[in-house]
Formats: structure tokens, C-alpha cells, sequence
């Protein structure tokens, strides 16, 4: 441990992401990375983007992407805020709107980069438990707090929330923010981006990373009213005024108006989910409902850690996380169909007790 270090970075727990093996070559089903690239138009896009232009600075406003986000959902460009990936934007909003006193809410298993925000930024947070089957009670979260964050559907779970459940949540809590994370939510799930003229008090984040087979490009997009928009921005310009270059802004604006391969790309991971969850429940896993593009399993024969580490040595790999409660549970991500009949036969070979080929 560094001795310049500030007290503040040798309190922090960074978030540890998926492996990123470099040694040998693996099937990756543990980082939830779309296995059907980004659009054609996109990739020539960016290609276009590339040459002297690159001198100068990019927009930093990003003009063109927000009016064509905002059109999408029947914004104007001043609800549409965007950002270097989702991470990135929820970042800016917990620095931005959670600061007032009390505590943040979330949920005790979710996405484990928001106790590592509240830290950085020294802000006090409560888990708000899930049910025994990993549901979510909305009743639990009132009462006085700080601001809620909701990621829709879950993560690692994958379970969704209907838009009545979240817009309870908004009406119990007025006057804090509530961020739903809907990083999964085009795989299955319904955004609360409609529910934005009722309510000034949300605020939906989204990224490119999932659906759009953008992980590589880094850009994510806050939808909210503007006077929410305009304290992000505030931090952003306090931060980091220019936090998308020229060739995400150009890959981002063409995938986001190529609805076609969205749709397409997103309707096969979504049929290779069902395909998989249905293939791992026959050989005994329970495999909870997932409206994102990754399932959460458990095996009640088997470990959750030698399932792991029989999958790798069978040169494929998952996530497992060691959190008490979901320590015997691995989360999959969908990959091509080659790929998810892949992963059914090792886990088969494995349960039965098969040697690796």
C-alpha cells in the first residue's frame, strides 16, 4: 500500500470486472458482451470518422447523438444527457444528486459498482434486501434517504420490474432522485424513459455496451428533465468537457438509427436466452427469469465454484461472484447459439462427471 495514498483511496474497494484472458483463447460468456457485433453502419461510420478530423476536439455537447436519442423516446435534446459509458454517467449522477444527507438505496445483490460510487464519494448507503426468490420489494424503498438507484432489470439476476413498480417507487420518494439503470433493458424489458414528463425526479440511465455491441466504444446516455440533465452536465464540464471522441460520437449516432440490426441482433439473444435457460434447467440448474442478456443458475448437485472451474478448464468462461448470498450462483451470458450449445455440453460433461476433452 502506497504511503501517498489519501485516506479516501486506501478505503476503496474498486469493482473488480470480468476476466479478460489473454493467454489462451476462451468462449467469453462472462462479461455480457453481445456476441453479434455492432452495425455495419456504424463500423463504416467510424471509418469515415477517421482521418484529420481527429486534430480537433470533438463536439462536446454531442449534438447530433442527443437529438437523435431524444427523437427516439419523444424528448428534446435537453432530457439527453451523454457520457463515456453508462459507468461513467452514474458515476456523474450519484456526485450530482445524492450528496443532500441520508442515505442511498439499493438493492443488497445488484450491480456492485454503486457501494464503490457511494465510497469514492463518501456517501452512506442501505441494502434494501431482495426476496428469498431474488424479487424485488418496492415497499421497502420509502422513507427518508439520500436518492434510490434501481437497476431494471436486475444485475446480476436479470429480473425485471414492471413500470407500475417503478413509477411507486417515484411517487413514495418525490424529492430525491431515483436512477433506474437499464443497462440490460432491450433485451426484455420495458425503460421508464415514458414515465419522465410525470415524474422530475428520474432519471434513466442506458448504454451502448449491451445491446448495441458497443463495449469497445465506451458511451452511455442519462434521460431525465432538463434540470436534471443540466447537473450532470455541470459535473461533466467540471470533470472532463470533451468525454466522447469524434469516432464513438460518429460508431454511437449511426447504431443508434440502424434500428433494423437492433432489433434483429437483440431478438436472437433474447430467443439464444430462452434456448439456454430451458437447456441448463433440463440438466437440473434452477435458472432464474431473465429479461437481460445473461441468465443466473444454480445447480443444487454441484458447487457453483467447481461448475466454474470446470467450465474453464473446458476453455469456457462465466462470472461468479462471491457474495454470501449468491455466492453458489454463476451468471452466463448469451453468446451465438454455437456458442450456448457449447456451454450446455460442458455443463452436461461436468455434471456427469465427464473428463475434459
Amino acid at each position: 500500500m502506497s504511503r501517498f495514498w489519501s485516506p479516501l483511496v486506501r478505503s476503496l474497494v474498486p469493482y473488480v470486472p470480468g476476466e479478460q484472458p489473454k493467454d489462451r483463447q476462451f468462449i467469453k460468456l462472462n462479461t455480457n458482451e453481445n456476441p453479434h457485433g455492432p452495425s455495419p453502419r456504424a463500423i463504416e461510420a467510424i471509418r469515415a470518422a477517421t482521418g484529420d478530423g481527429l486534430r480537433l476536439y470533438p463536439d462536446p455537447v454531442a449534438g447530433d447523438l442527443r437529438a437523435a436519442v431524444a427523437e427516439s423516446f419523444g424528448l428534446t435534446p435537453a432530457h439527453v444527457f451523454a457520457g463515456n459509458g453508462s459507468d461513467e454517467v452514474l458515476a456523474h449522477a450519484f456526485n450530482a444528486f445524492f450528496g443532500g444527507g441520508g442515505e442511498v438505496l439499493f438493492a443488497d445483490v445488484t450491480y456492485s459498482f454503486y457501494p464503490t460510487y457511494c465510497t469514492l464519494y463518501g456517501l452512506p448507503h442501505r441494502l434494501i434486501p431482495l426476496d428469498a426468490d431474488f424479487g424485488c420489494d418496492v415497499g421497502l424503498y420509502r422513507g427518508p434517504c439520500a436518492g434510490i438507484v434501481i437497476a431494471n432489470p436486475n444485475a446480476p439476476t436479470g429480473i425485471p420490474l414492471g413500470l407500475a413498480a417503478i413509477e411507486s417507487v417515484l411517487r413514495a420518494n418525490p424529492d430525491v432522485v431515483v436512477i433506474v439503470d437499464e443497462a440490460y433493458v432491450d433485451f426484455g424489458c420495458e425503460s421508464a424513459a415514458g414515465l419522465i414528463a410525470a415524474h422530475d425526479n428520474l432519471l434513466v440511465v442506458q448504454t451502448f455496451s449491451k445491446s448495441r455491441s458497443m463495449a469497445g466504444l465506451r458511451v452511455g446516455l442519462a434521460l431525465g428533465q432538463p434540470h436534471l440533465i443540466e447537473g450532470l452536465v455541470r459535473v461533466k464540464d467540471s470533470f472532463n468537457s470533451y468525454p466522447l471522441g469524434r469516432l464513438a460520437l460518429a460508431g454511437a449516432l449511426a447504431a443508434w438509427q440502424d434500428r433494423d440490426w437492433f432489433d434483429r441482433t437483440r431478438a436472437q439473444v433474447m430467443a439464444d436466452r430462452e434456448a439456454m435457460a430451458e437447456g441448463l434447467r433440463a440438466q437440473g440448474f434452477t435458472v432464474l427469469p431473465s429479461a437481460a442478456n445473461f441468465v443466473f443458475a444454480h445447480h443444487p448437485g454441484m458447487a457453483a465454484e467447481a461448475i466454474l472451474a470446470g467450465l474453464r478448464e473446458r476453455g469456457i468462461l462465466v462470472r461468479h461472484f462471491r457474495q454470501e448470498r449468491i455466492c453458489d450462483w454463476l451468471r452466463i451470458s448469451v453468446g451465438t447459439s454455437a456458442e450456448c450449445a457449447a456451454l450446455l455440453a460442458a455443463t452436461g460433461a461436468i455434471l456427469a462427471g465427464g473428463a475434459v476433452g
